[in-house]
């Protein structure tokens, strides 16, 4: 499949690939016509999609079944009035549908619009207003079903709502409608045709402040997956790739369908209501998954493990992403199975920018280099161009060339478009430095970096030194307004077992910084937490322990 949309495939060296790597977009390319009802006509036996759950069920899907399936899908989304360029949500968690649901809508044209299953109908109410959303596709368990007819309610009750799973008054049955839907749908030509220009995708993003924003992408967006499928996640023909990811996380755009299937692997899914390290390791050796990638987060919890209970037979790579990486769990991983953690950076607006290639030594906390076809920069305060040892925030130079695959901007919101990207610049927010060697180390976010006395503090920093005692189990790092310092670092603190949070292990904790560190660097602020507030991706959420969202509340009276 790589043949028809790379002008070479193979490369000598990180170098030849930078130099050499170019993505061939096709005219009025359609991921599910183009790739795979194609993959579907020419291999119709090919494994697409193998499923299990944390309750026993298995299933697998060859890319015929896969092709059968969002065929009928788009034929029930079309019977429902779902048209070229409506909106329609998907919360679907990690169901095997969501598949088949989000290819029928690429084959009407419509808007994808992914979402978590811990949206509330205030959260819901929002998206609906914001993108005028036409249709709901839900799962029937938990409270998601309460909370989107609440929101419906809300926004004046014009949105279908259709249901996976299970049956509720004011809803489409998605299992009972499509088992009799034609298991053809053709393509539509003339005005209902997509282009490349028209939206894909709507992903609704968090900032530090604000609403979500709408990140907006076209048609050819998953054409910039190859790099991060092929190039970064090292996925080969016939493997079986897992990336650990809610379908709600625009991670699961990078790990679990496009790029993947692009290249030829097929696409592993654990559906779990818990994240349990020993069930995911059950799934990684029983499955045969060749390649696998997490964000820090999972690997933290695997590292604590007994890894010596497992063999690996079939794993051949694993990458990392979401956060950076701190050294200690690079070296833990790399000790108990052999593999190296090749870590990645990019934004729900871009692909994989910043990666750690097959062909680089992977340098424990560096993000590797950059892509091809992203012209990256550093730039300080001043918007000049930083050294190497220098920090700035990564820019994207896109005055001469636009990445395959990076955003068309935020929906409906052209000044905040205009506020990141303008001058043929593209502002990440992300900070980090540039070593001699051309690697790209993190610092933190822009609005994350702590000043105390002066001195530029990067978050990171601190909780890798932090990670290396064996008494912390997670950590997150954060500012304190202080009169005399303008900021101190404080440390919020998981324990690992076996640990108790007194005052001596606290004092403990700051002289090991002071010891591995920059002595300046040291947490003034030790606190001991059961749990760090995250996103459903995974990610530490520092804004909620900056403004103390991450205690739980008072006992009642």
């Amino acid at each position: 499949m790589l043949k028809y949309f790379l002008a070479r495939q193979d490369f000598r060296s990180y170098e030849d690939f930078a130099a050499h790597m170019e993505i061939r977009v096709p005219t009025d390319f359609n991921f599910g016509y183009d790739v795979v009802d194609v993959l579907a006509g020419v291999d119709p036996g090919r494994r697409a999609l193998v499923w299990c759950d944390d309750k026993g069920g298995q299933a697998q899907f060859s890319f015929a079944e896969v092709k059968r399936e969002s065929d009928r899908a788009a034929n029930l989304f079309r019977g429902c009035g779902v048209r070229k360029g409506d909106a329609v949500m998907l919360v679907l968690k990690r169901r095997y549908e969501f598949w088949f649901c989000l290819l029928a809508l690429h084959k009407l044209g419509a808007v994808a619009i992914p979402a978590t299953h811990l949206l509330t109908r205030k959260d819901i109410a929002y998206r609906i207003k914001a993108a005028s959303i036409a249709a709901i596709v839900a799962v029937a368990d938990g409270k998601v079903a309460e909370e989107v007819d609440a929101a419906v309610d809300e926004t004046g009750g014009r949105v279908t709502r259709v249901m996976v799973g299970g049956d509720r008054p004011g809803w489409v049955s998605y299992d009972d409608r499509v088992r009799r839907m034609p298991e053809r749908f053709e393509r539509p030509q003339g005005s209902q045709a997509t282009t490349n220009r028209d939206p894909l995708l709507l992903y609704f993003t968090s900032g530090t402040t604000g609403m979500p924003k709408m990140v907006q992408h076209n048609c050819t967006y998953p054409l910039g997956h190859i790099l991060t499928a092929r190039y970064w996640q090292n996925v080969r023909p016939g493997g079986l790739h897992l990336t650990v990811a809610d379908t709600g996380w625009a991670k699961a755009a990078w790990g679990k369908i496009y790029g993947q299937w692009l290249s030829g692997a097929a696409v592993m899914v654990y559906d779990y209501d818990r994240f349990v390290p020993r069930a995911m390791l059950d799934v990684l050796t029983g499955h045969g998954v060749t390649s696998f990638c997490a964000p820090p987060t999972v690997f933290r919890f695997l590292i604590k493990e007994d890894l010596s209970r497992y063999r690996f037979p079939a794993l051949e790579y694993c990458t990392v992403a979401g956060e950076p990486l701190n050294p200690e769990v690079f070296q833990q991983f790399h000790k108990a199975t052999g593999l190296a953690l090749m870590e990645g950076y990019g934004q729900t607006e871009l692909t994989v920018t910043i990666g750690t290639f097959p062909w680089l030594e992977p340098r424990p906390g560096s993000m590797g280099k950059p892509s091809p076809g992203y012209d990256i920069d550093l730039l300080d305060e001043d918007g000049h161009a930083c050294g190497p040892g220098e920090d700035g925030q990564i820019v994207l130079r896109t005055d001469r060339h636009r990445p395959v695959g990076m955003f068309d901007g935020y929906c409906r919101d052209p000044e905040l478009t205009r506020s990141v990207w303008h001058d043929g610049l593209y502002y990440t927010g992300d900070m980090a430095r540039r070593d001699a060697d051309g690697y790209y180390w993190f610092v933190g976010r822009a609005d994350d970096l702590i000043k105390s006395s002066g001195y530029r503090i990067g978050p990171f920093e601190v909780e890798s030194a932090l990670l290396e005692h064996p008494a912390v189990l997670e950590c997150a790092v954060t500012g304190v307004a202080d009169p005399d310092r303008g900021q101190v670092v404080k440390a919020t603190v998981v324990l690992a077992r076996g640990y108790t949070g007194t005052p001596e292990l606290a004092t403990d904790l700051q002289n090991h910084v002071r010891r591995v560190t920059a002595p300046y660097k040291y947490p003034r602020l030790i606190e001991f937490v059961d749990e760090l507030p995250k996103t459903i991706s995974g990610k530490i959420r520092r804004v909620a322990i900056r403004s103390g969202d991450h205690r739980p509340p008072p006992p009642e009276p």
